[in-house]
């Protein structure tokens, strides 16, 4: 075993592509998976029991979502190198993620060695973009494409992919460890910074932005 390679922990719900992508990962001489698992509550456990390298992590999981691991993850160590590997190909997503801490993202649509090379960038200490996340990003600046979603909190931002995914109050406030309350008062103001009237609305609104 190569003991410079560089640690990886893999944190995606889906077993088969996370086994394909074990596979990728480890045809590298210069890599190696030390941990995987499909749940935020127990990305953060494995986290603190393997101090990986390199985390690779999907934002959307069941139960504590990704970007909700990040949010911890950079909280215990902030100099945690977290590269996010989704679907979403959305530039506001993309950049609520770098917000939070996440030092890379990468479309799964992307080719297997964009893969590999984000992996080496950012275990190197380096921000990471695929290019069409990249692109997304730019074309968000230079458009001035009003995104009333920036408005949000990352917490708050948290609470509302949540509310708009259908999840139910307590379910919230137990993903997130806080009060069935405060989840409440959560969704009052995303609501009002928002400027919407109820969940409907706000579902609407996050369809409008590809949110969903």
């Amino acid at each position: 075993m190569n003991h410079a390679a560089i640690r990886i922990m893999l944190v995606d719900d889906h077993a088969v592509v996370r086994a394909g992508f074990r596979r990728l990962l480890e045809q590298q001489p210069d890599m190696q998976v030390v941990a995987e698992c499909g749940e935020g509550d127990r990305a953060y456990a494995l986290f603190l029991e393997h101090e990986p390298g390199v985390v690779v992590i999907d934002l959307t999981m069941p139960g504590v979502s990704g970007l909700e691991v990040i949010r911890r993850i950079i909280s215990r160590e902030p100099g945690a190198r977290i590269l996010v590997f989704s679907m979403h190909e959305d530039a506001s997503l993309a950049e609520r993620a770098i917000q939070l801490g996440a030092r890379g993202y990468v479309t799964k649509s992307s080719a297997p060695e964009i893969l590999t090379t984000a992996v080496r960038e950012v275990a190197a200490g380096k921000l990471y973009l695929s290019s069409d996340i990249a692109t997304s990003i730019a074309i968000l600046k230079l458009t001035g494409d009003a995104n009333p979603v920036k408005l949000l909190s990352p917490r708050e931002f948290e609470v509302f992919r949540l509310l708009v995914a259908g999840r139910p109050v307590a379910d919230i406030a137990k993903s997130l460890n806080l009060s069935g309350k405060t989840i409440a008062n959560y969704q009052t103001l995303v609501k009002q910074k928002l400027g919407v009237g109820n969940d409907v609305e706000l579902v609407l609104l996050a369809q409008r932005h590809k949110l969903l």
